[in-house]
């Protein structure tokens, strides 16, 4: 069992003190699939938008289910869910995609078992020059593509009755390969058959303003686009462009450190106005299949126990945080088509 440390509580109870944790937003009637079913937005409270739980790295020819054994993941990743309690988390999304661990039975326990909100995904991963994505993927149309993860939307994942919140796709760069438009594209006609928000593990500038140029031209609002692993691209003012285009702005790997660079960029965006954009995560864990013990595995405090203070030190309010970590999730991820 994970026990926070007394600087993460010391932190917790000066920023619930300062009033930069309690929140009663005020968000419209949308809704978002978890893995127990729909709930509200308003129910997903303070919200962790990229996280991962298991990953398995092998590769989409080689991935079955039977490489982990899930009562021995829950032991691993559950501790540190429940570490989160202290810090008013209410939802984490698992943004682990199809045949690269995505196995929502195991996500259903750990939500039974840690109280929280879990959001899994629809959707290929293209990066990494392809090694997940299933042979199909390279055949097929995006209109094909499009129609299996709109299957999962309406009827469940892997006959389940588990349902996806979002899609999740991946590309490389710098530019889009012809098969990783697809992906775009197919992406674009989920959205426009479901309304499930696009989440797409970009990085740098480029291939990130390529995909809205694919989804402006399908008539796809840029609200409807994450830009995942933006904090890849070190010119907060690309970061600008997008959000002016509507774009949400996913600096998404506080896990791993630069807390002082996220702060600086975080006071810059709000600065010019996009705080209403941004995105917080941490993109950590993860259990991996064929370690022992699963491996090493990163928790979910950074945002907490050191971003949080700084953004604090940098003079962000109540309504800063609570814009960053509830209004912004609710507002990015409610089921709804968003046309241009």
């Amino acid at each position: 069992m994970i026990n926070t440390t007394t600087l993460s509580r010391r932190h917790f109870l000066q920023l619930t003190a300062a009033g930069l944790l309690s929140f009663r937003p005020k968000l419209n009637a949308a809704e978002i699939n978890t893995v127990l079913g729909r709930i509200p937005i308003r129910e997903m409270g303070s919200t962790l938008v990229h996280e991962h739980f298991l990953v398995d790295f092998i590769g989409a020819d080689a991935i079955q289910e039977s490489r982990w054994n899930k009562d021995k993941v829950v032991q691993k990743v559950l501790p540190y869910l429940q570490a989160l309690s202290p810090f008013g988390v209410k939802t984490v999304f698992d943004c682990t995609p199809a045949f690269l661990g995505r196995d929502v039975k195991l996500l259903v326990q750990l939500t039974k078992q840690s109280g929280l909100n879990i959001v899994t995904n629809t959707g290929y991963y293209g990066a990494v020059q392809n090694k997940y994505l299933p042979a199909w993927a390279h055949t097929e149309t995006a209109e094909q593509l499009a129609s299996r993860w709109k299957q999962e939307f309406e009827q469940g994942i892997d006959g389940t009755t588990v349902k996806p919140g979002f899609i999740k796709i991946s590309v490389d760069g710098p530019h889009l390969s012809p098969l990783h438009q697809k992906l775009v594209r197919a992406a674009a006609l989920t959205h426009l058959q479901t309304g499930l928000t696009i989440c797409s593990h970009t990085g740098s500038a480029i291939p990130a303003f390529e995909q809205l140029d694919i989804l402006q031209q399908m008539k796809v609002s840029p609200r409807a686009f994450v830009w995942t692993h933006a904090q890849v691209e070190k010119d907060i003012s690309l970061h600008s462009k997008a959000a002016k285009k509507g774009a949400w702005i996913s600096l998404d790997g506080i896990g791993w450190g630069e807390a002082e660079w996220y702060a600086e960029t975080i006071a810059q965006l709000k600065k010019e106005g996009w705080l209403k954009n941004i995105l917080l995560s941490h993109d950590a864990g993860w259990y991996k299949p064929g370690e022992t013990n699963g491996g090493d595995f990163t928790g979910y405090n950074n945002l907490f126990t050191t971003l949080l203070p700084l953004l604090q030190k940098k003079g962000f309010t109540k309504r800063d945080m609570n814009q960053l970590l509830v209004t912004n999730p609710a507002q990015a991820f409610g089921i709804g088509i968003r046309k241009i």
